[in-house]
């Protein structure tokens, strides 16, 4: 089976082609810019060349018609015609109290993204054009989709409910919901293949670091609790988003420098986390620098930005009753050795001990934790697509078989 895995943003899509017989990605790449001056598609075929193409791309539709040209041209492409694509997988950002797992998409779920909207005004629209883009383009194909809400929909309302008046949530559905969901379920269940553990028996700490950032609470295969809220700007501070902050203080800001909602909102999403901290930058790694050269903000935001990640380690340790393994994935989880040192600095007491020979430069698939260390503490790159490319085959599969029945 081959399948298509499309990530559409409102200025960009990411995709890429797997052939699941095999569980290989086979082609990959991005339109950047989309709608604007500038745009261009980016294709990196299976031997690892790289092909640029640049015009105007209008939109999505334009954007995923170009995607699917370049992978059937004689030239650059892996798919003699686009007969051999059997289902496309859509990473869809929010879906809501209704979806608990991945979706064949049909009407009735079309119509319940639709009312999902409000609830990420900045995702779920471009998610859905993609979904439509494929039907016009390639009418009648399989398409399935994949939610980052939904590994955390097995959350207890005494986790995912917030202090405030229970008609509200009734009515608007405001609630913790969590994101980063297919990482953290893709990074829960590959540490323990990597350990020969069976995750039913395990209560792992997953901490996906990025410019985007959050923990999950994973007990026995399911997640417990997310540091991610009713938005993803909640929870630990980010390379742009405040992170927890007292609801007072947005008030307090927004009567004082007189800004609207439309103002605060990019205020605390686009203008605050490390760069608001430093003035340096969104990178960790110029933070890094500039805190190597002297630069006392960036030193004191980096010292913030473990200090964050270590509480929520320590809380969902105690919200779990105890630790088995810590992951690291994301960006930052992946390959920055002195974020993973300095968040479990002090959690020596937990059962934590880092390798300090093995940790510094690390940056492939394994441990980083001394022999000694009752907890371990994993590297593992976090691989979306896969698990979408995965998600996609079985539901396909199944209807395909129940069909046949």
């Amino acid at each position: 089976m081959k399948v298509l895995v499309l990530n559409c943003g409102s200025s960009s899509i990411k995709y890429q082609l797997f052939d699941m017989a095999v569980r290989r990605m086979i082609s990959k790449g991005g339109i950047e810019k989309l709608g604007m001056k500038g745009s261009f598609l980016k294709h990196t075929r299976e031997d690892g060349q790289e092909i640029l193409f640049e015009g105007e791309i209008i939109d999505h539709k334009v954007g995923i018609e170009y995607i699917l040209g370049v992978l059937t041209s004689g030239k650059h492409g892996c798919l003699k015609s686009l007969d051999e694509l059997d289902a496309v997988g859509h990473r869809v950002v929010h879906g809501g109290e209704r979806f608990k797992s991945s979706v064949f998409i049909d009407d009735e779920v079309k119509e319940v993204l639709e009312k999902n909207v409000g609830l990420a005004p900045l995702h779920n629209p471009p998610n859905l054009k993609g979904i439509y883009a494929m039907e016009e383009l390639i009418p009648g194909i399989p398409q399935v989709g994949v939610f980052d809400t939904a590994f955390h929909q097995t959350m207890e309302p005494f986790a995912y409910m917030y202090g405030i008046p229970y008609i509200l949530y009734k009515k608007h559905a405001i609630r913790r919901y969590g994101f980063h969901g297919t990482s953290h379920r893709y990074v829960s269940q590959r540490v323990c293949e990597l350990l020969g553990r069976d995750i039913a028996t395990q209560k792992i700490i997953t901490c996906h670091l990025g410019n985007g950032a959050s923990i999950a609470a994973v007990k026995y295969g399911k997640s417990m609790d997310t540091s991610m809220g009713f938005t993803p700007i909640e929870g630990l501070i980010m390379g742009t988003r405040a992170g927890d902050l007292d609801i007072g203080v947005v008030t307090y800001i927004m009567e004082k420098e007189e800004l609207g909602l439309r103002s605060a909102n990019s205020l605390f999403n686009k203008h605050s986390g490390m760069i608001g901290l430093t003035g340096v930058s969104s990178d960790m790694r110029e933070i890094e620098q500039a805190a190597q050269n002297g630069n006392e903000r960036a030193i004191l935001a980096l010292e913030m930005y473990n200090y964050r990640v270590k509480k929520y380690i320590g809380s969902y340790a105690a919200a779990m009753g105890g630790i088995d393994i810590l992951v690291f994935t994301g960006g930052i989880g992946e390959n920055d050795s002195e974020v993973r040192a300095g968040s479990v600095s002090g959690l020596e007491f937990m059962g934590i001990e880092l390798d300090g020979q093995k940790n510094p430069g690390f940056r492939k698939e394994g441990e980083i934790s001394t022999p000694d260390s009752r907890v371990r503490v994993m590297v593992v790159p976090t691989n979306e697509e896969l698990m979408i490319a995965l998600d996609t085959s079985v539901i396909i599969e199944e209807r395909n078989n129940h069909t046949h029945v």
